[in-house]
């Protein structure tokens, strides 16, 4: 079985906040090494956080290059599908419709190496049917391919180290394409398998 966890980084809004949505995905054969590293790095870094949760966008930046690197030496592969805002020029009704479909693609490409996964999503909505809604467009993008069982979970980040690394593995992509910052990507550009670009004016 094949673990993954999926954050993103931006927002889908395409006329407001930032010009790019990066999901990204950590994947790795064992979940165990990755739930490790977060809790040293909580340990190290992150006493003083009530919440025992680390988030790279409210740390400081050599601290997210410690752990970035520290994930980097794991056995891990990273996928990220993300999504150019600036040439959307007729977006969806439902914004949402960007997430999900970007989620997709990235699940997909990794089912398609992987038939056997544990996919951990960041849960994004409160509300049941929403989060019906996500893994049934899922299910409906992956089932042409070849795969012996795909279990697709939307958990609080709270609760999950390894999805509180993957909100780092997301923010690194973030910087990279949103600011033109590319020293935490390259920390991690090694282990990079997938890094798909969508730009499509019409949705």
């Amino acid at each position: 079985m094949r673990y993954a966890f999926v954050d993103e980084s931006g927002t889908v809004d395409p006329f407001s906040g930032s010009h790019f949505l990066v999901i990204a995905m950590l994947s790795a054969a064992k979940a165990r090494p990755i739930e490790l590293t977060m809790k040293r790095a909580l340990k190290k870094y992150g006493t003083s956080l009530a919440s025992g949760e680390m988030k790279a966008s409210s740390s400081q930046e050599n601290v997210v290059q410690h752990l970035l690197q520290a994930l980097a030496n794991k056995p891990i592969a990273i996928l990220a599908v993300v999504v150019d805002k600036q040439h959307i020029a007729r977006p969806p009704d439902d914004l949402e419709d960007i997430y999900r479909e970007a989620v997709t693609v990235t699940i997909r490409e990794a089912v398609a190496r992987w038939p056997r996964m544990d996919v951990y999503l960041d849960k994004r909505y409160t509300a049941k049917h929403l989060r019906y809604r996500l893994e049934k467009e899922i299910r409906e993008g992956i089932a042409d391919l070849p795969q012996e069982v795909v279990m697709i979970r939307q958990e609080d980040s709270i609760a999950s180290k390894e999805l509180q690394a993957a909100d780092h593995i997301a923010w690194a992509f973030f910087q990279k394409y949103e600011r033109g910052d590319t020293r935490f990507y390259d920390i991690i550009s090694g282990k990079v398998v997938i890094e798909e670009v969508i730009s499509r004016r019409l949705w």
